[in-house]
């Protein structure tokens, strides 16, 4: 089983709030409205799963690597910007863009007329098998089964998927691995705590260690991957729910939290292991994390492993090479040549890419959903 460890802990890194700067005035009229999966009818259900099978089935616009299928496109997108845009202060500002491209795809190309919907999570934490998302007949189909855990049942039953795993192209099925331990940290009592966060980092640290890895560890298999998790179509209604998640801490203090970025440019050293996240050690020996939510001692749980959810207990396997080292400050950092930012620290400047399905932005253009971009609104 490949675990996507993203309990955050490289985020918490050295992360400094940038400057200011001006966002745009909001000109959107007539917002989207944004709904969780679980309140939608069973007709607008089916219309945004048939929306879905749409992409993929249009050809492929970017041909990048083996992708073959619109839907491939977004997945390879992820996959080539993942180092990028995992545990740095653009993660939550590239997975809102990233929600939107994939909105734009689904109504200009497949002539769906509603808006992304969302998982609330909190409502199936410990008990993802049991959720109504992964209903055969009304949702995104169930748990895997064989020994490659391809998923048996619903509307993506068949598609065979030409991007990952990871790094390393290979036509194979969806396969899930649902597991109710790891959803735990989707829990009301954890997002409610992050939520509470004063500050953006603090929250984002939060969010990403907590409800975002319970989405995909919860799921497990192909959500597990770090790479190419966009291979599983829950993919899109759990960060569109993340996404939510910065929306309703930034409604707390719109005047402050619609210019308030920062963090730091420099991904995860774990992304150099092609494709996956080895297992995190026990705490201790010579490896050392920076303060995350949580911690070995707080509210969120660690993925499971032999049948614990103890944090950070029983993860399998181990690192390849032993633990790499975790530099200790940003200057330590080598930083990623990122178009906006004349250095290792996020800003409002920062340039966010989906390589050509929309037009690239910045940060900034994001920040607000019913801005002069984005248009819409959560219910």
């Amino acid at each position: 089983m490949k675990f996507w460890a993203s309990l955050g802990f490289v985020a918490a890194l050295a992360a400094h709030a940038a400057p200011a700067q001006n966002v745009e005035q909001a000109t959107c009229e007539s917002p989207l409205q944004r709904k969780a999966w679980h309140t939608l009818t069973r007709t607008e259900k089916s219309l945004y799963i048939e929306a879905e099978k749409c992409l993929m089935s249009l050809p492929s616009k970017l041909h990048q690597a083996t992708a073959r299928t619109r839907f491939d496109d977004f997945q390879m997108t992820h996959v080539l910007e993942t180092p990028n845009v995992h545990f740095v202060g653009a993660f939550l500002p590239f997975h809102r863009f990233y929600m939107y491209a994939h909105e734009v795809a689904l109504r200009t190309e497949c002539n769906y007329a509603g808006a992304q919907p969302y998982w609330d999570e909190s409502l199936d934490a410990g008990n993802f098998s049991t959720s109504i998302i992964l209903d055969p007949e009304s949702g995104f189909g169930g748990n895997g089964v064989g020994k490659n855990n391809c998923i048996a049942d619903g509307p993506f039953k068949s598609y065979v998927n030409a991007i990952g795993p990871g790094q390393v192209n290979t036509d194979h099925c969806i396969d899930r691995e649902v597991t109710d331990c790891a959803s735990q940290a989707a829990s009301l009592d954890i997002v409610n705590a992050c939520l509470k966060k004063a500050t953006f980092q603090d929250m984002w640290n939060c969010i990403e260690g907590g409800p975002h890895g319970a989405g995909h560890g919860g799921i497990g298999g192909q959500m597990l991957n770090v790479f190419s998790s966009p291979g599983d179509p829950l993919f899109y209604l759990h960060h569109t729910w993340l996404d939510k998640l910065w929306w309703d801490w930034q409604s707390q203090n719109l005047n402050i939290r619609l210019t308030e970025i920062g963090g730091t440019n420099q991904g995860s050293p774990f992304l150099s292991f092609n494709g996956t996240f080895p297992p995190f050690p026990p705490i201790g020996g010579n490896f050392t994390f920076p303060p995350f939510p949580g911690g070995p001692n707080g509210t969120i749980p660690g993925f499971p492993g032999n049948g614990s959810c103890s944090p950070f207990g029983g993860f399998p396997g181990g690192f390849p090479t032993g633990p790499p080292s975790s530099p200790s400050k940003i200057e330590d950092t080598v930083p990623v040549n990122i178009a906006g930012d004349p250095g290792n620290v996020t800003t409002l400047g920062h340039v966010l890419t989906v390589h050509g399905s929309i037009p690239d932005a910045t940060i900034s253009d994001v920040m607000n959903i019913q801005g002069s971009l984005l248009c819409y609104k959560y219910a």
